[in-house]
């Protein structure tokens, strides 16, 4: 992920300004970084390394977004219709 668009997505996420932290930036970096993986899975099918740290980028958006769930559901729903996640 390039810089110039980690912060594309940090200005779209964000909740309030100089905003990093919060899970909804927090899951979009993960679901940007998650989107080009599968990507280069597509064509690297014996890439195991990549899938393994794939994998646990999944396990931690997953976390995060049952966090933020628990924590405002509205801030959730709002997020995954965003990102376009199935839940």
């Amino acid at each position: 992920m390039t810089p110039e668009a980690k912060t594309a997505v940090l200005n779209d996420y964000k909740t309030h300004d100089g905003d990093t932290g919060s899970p909804e930036v927090q899951v979009a970096v993960l679901t940007s970084r998650i989107n080009e993986l599968t990507e280069h899975l597509k064509t690297h099918k014996k890439d195991h390394s990549t899938r393994r740290g794939l994998l646990k980028m999944v396990g931690r958006r997953s976390s995060l977004l049952k966090y933020l769930a628990n924590k405002d559901r509205s801030r959730y729903q709002n997020l995954i219709g965003r990102l376009g996640l199935r839940k």
